[in-house]
This record gives structure tokens, sequence and C-alpha cells, in this order.
């Protein structure tokens, strides 16, 4: 058994709903291990496995450094601020334990597999509350975690009997009254300080994300990105209408929009195929790996509203099957602001390219390629986030990069199109200075809230959500932006043809972005 082997066997044990988002066989019948002492039984177990892969010289270079990069920041955490006594995680974790084996990529169903996660649900939640113990968890997470209880009450008695796998045998009863019951154990909690600390975030920083430098000079080039990108949002603006502020510029995207809900289907898979078309010459796409987009099941459509639930989530590594599933949007009782929040600025920058065509889509395609087995499965899209943080770099930054990629196509992106892509760019140095600012210590959720809404222009109804994820997830933001910066000043370095180095890029799968930069060098491929 190899070290990645020993690894996996590890976090599927503890994980196992990792494990059927990964597409590992096995483990789809248990939900993770919590309660009094997990927390402590991990942190010994994964400090005796990080001695085992330090001192295994045999080990490819890459999976070593990602490996004991992920373990390190995992032994911090359960030394300091465990996921075993946050209840979003333990909600999260039930919710698509169960949800994960009604995607298409769960297809052909299993039943039965489904019905002893339905039924580990009760002792799994009584559990999480033995973890948490009465201590203090700060009150965003138990907002969200409640939120999401109240929703998957509603799904278990309602609509998972939409889905085409029901079984009414299915113990979904007592499992909508556990989250219920979790939900009011919940009040009262007293209020805890959601940073991280200084040391935790410069290991995040260092290790997962390999950066050569910390918190304070990421907020220093985040400022100063969020003030230049400021000032290019109001010039951009001017050249294209003088009387007109680049917010209400934007603002106006909205109004150009399909027809009606069919438009919006046939709209993006247009949108989509234009993008593969656009980037020949710059980047080689994903055609033979298969992207179907359809309308968001019924069943799934509430539940969705509240949870960690993704409209294009990455194929699992380790059975991709020939393709994925991307959902879109459908209305509710408001056809207008449907048809607006669908407007085909957002369908052609967020849906097509930054998830389907050449964004997520290809890179995930490459990936299922990769030489490293990790390198085939650390991008994986798991109940609260990305498998393996330090890939993200990587990940979202190529996905963030490919939006601006295609204005180097000539006539694809209208002039109001690029101003909207600045706003993104701006948005994500926003993004830094909220998750370095909250996890130093520096600003409270209300503040960073308020400087989102204030001052970042981010939409009302995404501000309380945007901040606390950021606050459970020490380093998750800053890897947008990051991962742009360090991809562009790759391709700067690169002496040969833009779609070599996109392919370069693309060809080691999910990894760290310091890890391709490596292979480039040694390659030969970049310039001093």
């Amino acid at each position: 058994m190899t070290a990645v082997d020993t690894y996996l066997a590890h976090r599927f044990d503890w994980r196992p709903v990792d494990a059927t988002f990964m597409g590992a066989e096995g483990h789809d019948q248990r939900l993770p291990r919590t309660g009094a002492g997990a927390a402590e039984a991990e942190l010994a177990e994964l400090t005796g496995l990080i001695a085992e892969v330090e001192a295994d010289a045999s080990l490819d270079p890459s999976d070593r450094q990602m490996l004991l990069a992920e373990m390190r920041v995992e032994e911090s955490s359960l030394a300091t601020r465990p996921r075993h006594r946050n209840p979003a995680w333990h909600t999260g974790e039930t919710a698509f334990g169960v949800i994960s084996l009604l995607l298409p990529q769960s297809a052909p169903w299993r039943g039965e597999a489904i019905a002893a996660r339905l039924a580990a649900i009760p002792a799994f939640l009584q559990d999480g509350l033995t973890a948490i113990g009465g201590a203090p968890v700060p009150a965003g997470w138990v907002a969200r975690a409640q939120g999401e209880c109240a929703a998957m009450a509603t799904f278990l008695r309602e609509d998972i009997q939409l889905h085409e796998a029901y079984e009414p045998a299915w113990p979904t009863g007592p499992a909508a009254a556990a989250f219920e019951a979790y939900a009011d154990a919940l009040t009262g909690l007293p209020d805890a300080d959601p940073a991280a600390g200084r040391a935790h975030l410069e290991l995040v920083m260092r290790e997962q994300h390999r950066l050569d430098f910390g918190p304070d000079e990421a907020l220093a080039r985040a400022r100063a990105a969020f003030d230049r990108t400021t000032r290019e949002l109001e010039e951009m603006a001017r050249a294209i209408d003088p009387a007109t502020p680049w917010a209400d510029q934007i603002a106006a995207l909205s109004a150009l929009h399909p027809a009606d809900e069919a438009g919006v289907l046939a709209e993006v898979k247009a949108l989509d195929a234009a993008a593969m078309d656009a980037a020949d010459g710059l980047v080689t796409p994903a055609r033979a790996y298969g992207l179907d987009y359809r309308p968001f099941p019924d069943w799934a459509r509430n539940v969705s509203k509240a949870l960690y639930f993704l409209f294009y989530r990455s194929p699992p590594g380790l059975n991709p099957g020939q393709g994925s599933t991307y959902w879109v949007s459908r209305p509710g009782e408001d056809l207008a602001a449907y048809l607006a929040a669908n407007a085909t600025a957002m369908l052609k920058t967020i849906h097509a390219v930054h998830h389907g065509s050449v964004g997520h889509h290809t890179q995930n395609a490459r990936a299922r390629q990769a030489p490293s087995r990790l390198g085939r499965i650390a991008g994986t899209d798991c109940a609260m986030g990305l498998a393996f943080l330090g890939a993200g770099t990587l990940i979202e930054g190529w996905a963030c990069y490919v939006e601006d990629l295609l204005m180097e196509a000539p006539g694809f992106y209208s002039p109001a199109e690029c101003l909207l892509l600045k706003s993104f760019e701006r948005r994500n140095a926003a993004s830094v200075l909220v998750d370095i600012n909250i996890h130093l210590g520096h600003w409270s959720l209300d503040e960073a809230a308020r400087f989102y809404a204030e001052e970042a222009g981010f939409a009302p109804a995404r501000v309380r959500g945007e901040v606390v994820r950021n606050s459970m997830f020490p380093g998750s933001r800053l890897m947008y932006w990051i991962g742009v910066e360090g991809i562009r000043d790759l391709r700067a370095r690169w002496t040969g043809t833009a779609e070599e180095f996109h392919d370069t890029l693309l060809s080691l799968g999910h990894v760290p972005l310091a890890t391709v930069a490596e292979h480039m060098a040694d390659t030969g491929r970049l310039a001093a």
C-alpha cells in the first residue's frame, strides 16, 4: 500500500461522504465519525500518518507535498478549531451524505445505501451535539446549520419523493425530525470568535497554497488591486458612456436576457459552444468529455437554496464516466427576476465560460488524465468545498483567469461585458481582504458584511452567506485572486505559444499552481 493509499483510507474512514463524491466504492452506507473524543482520536491518527509520509522517500515529490500540506493544515485545524465542533459541518455532511447519492453521477441508484445513511442521521446529529458540548460557536455557523436543518426537514418530508429513485420504505421521517431537534438544540449556544489566527492562516498560505509571502503582504497587494480595479472600472465606463457610472452600466446588462425559461437553457448551450470555438488557438477545449445542460430537477429546487448546492459539480475522479451534468436554474413565481438573473452576460461569463466549456469543465476533463492520482481527485467538490484546498490556486485561478482569456477572442465579449469581468476581478480582490481580515481578527463578521455590501458592491442577499463561508474556511477566498495573478505571471514568462502554455497549465490536473510553475521551469519553458 502506497502513502497515497494509506492517506485515502484514513480520509474515507473519517469522511466517507468525500469518498462518495470522489467515486470511491465501499463507503456509501456510512456517515462520518464524530462525537466525544473524535477530534482527538483523528488528530492522533493523523499525526502518526504525517510521520510516515515524511519518512517515505519513494513518494512522488508532488504527491508528497500535497499530502503533507493537507495533513499539516488538518492537524492544525483539529488541534485548534476541529470541524467536529462546527454545527454546519454536521448538517452539511448529513445533507450531502444523502444528496450525493441522488446526483446523476451516482446512478445507478443504490437505494440500500441511501436508506442506510438516512437511518444514521439521528445518531450522527446527536453525536454532533456531544462533540460541541455546549461550547461557544460562531453565531453565523449556528445560523447556517439551522437554515440547513429547516431545508432538509422539508426536503425529507416532501421533495425527496419527486426523485426517481425514491422508495417509500426509506426512513425519511425520523431523519427529518432529527434535523429539527438538532436545530432546536443549537439555540442558545454562546457566540465565539471565528478567527483562525495568524499562525493557522500562515500555515494555509505556506503549505497548501505554497505562497512565498504571508497575510500582511497579501492584504497590501489585495488592497492595491481593489483600488486599482476601481479606477479601471471608472475609466472603462467613461470610455463606453461618460454619463453613466460603471455600476449602472453593469446593472443594465440584466435587461438583455432570453425571452423565457426555454430560451435560458438554449442560450447557455449556445454560449458554451461559442466559448469552445472562441478558445481555439488559446487552449484545447475538452470536446470529447460531455457536459449535459439540463433543467434543475424538481426534487432539488427547494433544498438547493439553503445548501452548498452547485449547478455544476466536478465529476468523481475515481469513476468519471463519459461526462457530467450542468443544472440550469428554473423560474419561481417572479419570471422577470429569473430572466434578469439569467441575463446573457451572466450566462456567458459565469455558466458557459467559468464553469462550463473551457473553464472548470475542460480543467476537470484534463485532470482525469493527470499522471498523479491526487491530481485527478484533489479538485473534487465535496459537501462544503474542494477536497484539497491546496489545488484551489490553479482550480479557481484558472476558472477566473479563463473568463478574461476569452477577451483575446475578437468579438466574444461586448464592452459592457468586459466591464462586468473587471468587476469580478475587483470582487475577488475584495474577498481576499475579507478572508484575511477576519482570520487575523481585524474585522468582525458584521464589519466584513458592511465592507462587502457598502464598498465591494456584493448583492445584499449574498453577503451574509459569503461572510460565514469566509469565516469557516480560512484562506479559501484568497486563492481566486492569487491564482489569477499567478497564472498571469507565469504566462508573461512563458517562451512558447498561448495554447501550449494553457494546455501545459492544465496537464498536471488538480495541483497547486506552484507545482505547475516548477514543472514549467524544469522543462525550460519559463524565462528568468
